[in-house]
């Protein structure tokens, strides 16, 4: 809590200094915590396939598109996996899907 003695602005000036010199350093903890994702790209063809990293998922006889690409993700979401971003390709309906996760210290560390 940031104090103000209104006689003396010197006070002011200290307790001030004090508060950003806090604030830098909470925010130099938060940015290094927030660094430390991983990430997995996905290769979105919504014809039927989704590719990443060796592994195919195939669409089911009937399925809409949508279907198809929720239950990807909610796949992934169980396994603590967030989409980040789309990046359309110039080819239509593909796709690369970006996702994210909290690193684990193994990833960290290695």
């Amino acid at each position: 809590m940031l104090r103000v003695n209104t006689n003396d602005s010197r006070c002011f000036i200290i307790e001030h200094e004090r508060a950003v010199l806090v604030l830098r350093r909470f925010a130099a903890k938060e940015a290094i915590t927030l660094a430390a994702w991983e990430y997995k790209i996905a290769y979105v063809d919504f014809r039927g396939r989704i590719s990443s990293e060796g592994v195919e998922f195939i669409r089911q006889q009937g399925e809409h598109r949508t279907s198809f690409a929720t239950r990807y993700l909610s796949t992934l979401g169980q396994d603590g996996w967030e989409l980040a971003a789309v990046h359309p390709l110039i080819r239509t309906e593909s796709s690369y899907f970006i996702l994210k996760r909290p690193a684990t210290e193994a990833k960290k560390e290695g």
